[in-house]
């Protein structure tokens, strides 16, 4: 399935493009090669923009699909959930109200603990007081040296004549 299009394969374009050649002649073909061209052109513009203006269109009716939809909730009274709903809402509400039952267990010291049996504490070397940090001061920007050209292979420098205009 090559070519412009479905149905359309390189043979039928070929026997079009020598019906064309014979049909209008070698001279007129250019121009009327073009003229198809911009008709084209001008069928899809036409094409592309009635696609953008259905699309437009869809998003416009969705819009309001959805504008619709807010001033229903605005202006939507409670409306009864049924008993279930009703009671899990209470015994939600239920359950927060309530103080929790069991107090949060508290960590203490077991009294009967060896002293040989805890480990002793590691001796730390005293830390050092902080100083202060410096505050840098902004240095002002040295002047580069003048570029030295250095050369690397050593050339014999050639005298070159101008060319004189006569």
């Amino acid at each position: 399935m090559g070519g412009l299009g479905p149905g359309i394969g390189g043979l039928e374009i070929l026997v079009i493009g020598l019906l064309a050649l014979i049909v209008v002649g070698p001279k007129d073909l250019p121009l009327m090669m073009r003229k198809v061209g911009q008709f084209l052109a001008r069928a899809r513009a036409m094409a592309s923009e009635f696609r953008s203006s259905f699309d437009e269109m869809a998003r416009q009716a969705e819009l309001d699909e959805l504008r619709k939809e807010v001033e229903a909730l605005r202006n939507a009274q409670a409306v009864p959930l049924g008993a279930e709903a009703e009671e899990a809402f209470r015994d939600i509400d239920k359950s927060l109200k309530e103080p929790l039952a069991v107090p949060p267990p508290v960590v203490t010291p077991v009294p009967d603990a060896k002293p040989e049996a805890l480990p002793e504490p590691e001796a730390k070397a005293p830390e050092p007081a902080s100083k202060p940090k410096a505050v840098r001061k902004p240095r002002a920007k040295a002047a580069k040296p003048p570029a030295t050209k250095t050369t690397t292979t050593a050339r014999p420098k050639v005298a070159r004549k101008k060319a004189v205009d006569l």
